[in-house]
């Protein structure tokens, strides 16, 4: 059995009127407005960017250790970085919610 029959001018879902005001946002406003959810979030990409241009900049005066090495110990700086990042973000985002609210 078939259900009803749609003509053209019959619209499909009664929930047309769908806010799109988070579409009509631009790339910088949303980081922005991210930022300012979870601030530890740029802290964390830029202290990654900034370790990895520090070991490229160390990159020419390694001395005698081998690239490899090099490389491994920037990756787990960078890695370590970002997961201290997440960590007192987690932390700050928990303080907010549970300690720092106002009691009713």
């Amino acid at each position: 059995m078939r259900g009803p029959a749609l003509d053209s001018s019959t619209s499909m879902s009664s929930n047309t009127d769908v806010s799109l005001s988070s579409y009509d946002e631009g790339q910088g406003s949303k980081l922005i407005r991210k930022a300012k959810e979870a601030p530890f979030v740029p802290i964390g990409m830029a202290g990654f960017a900034a370790i990895v241009a520090y070991g490229l900049y160390r990159l020419k005066s390694r001395g005698n250790t081998k690239m490899s090495v090099h490389l491994i110990h920037m990756r787990v700086a960078a890695q370590g970085f970002v997961v201290g990042a997440m960590t007192l973000g987690m932390g700050y985002s928990l303080y907010k919610e549970y300690w720092a609210k106002p009691k009713p």
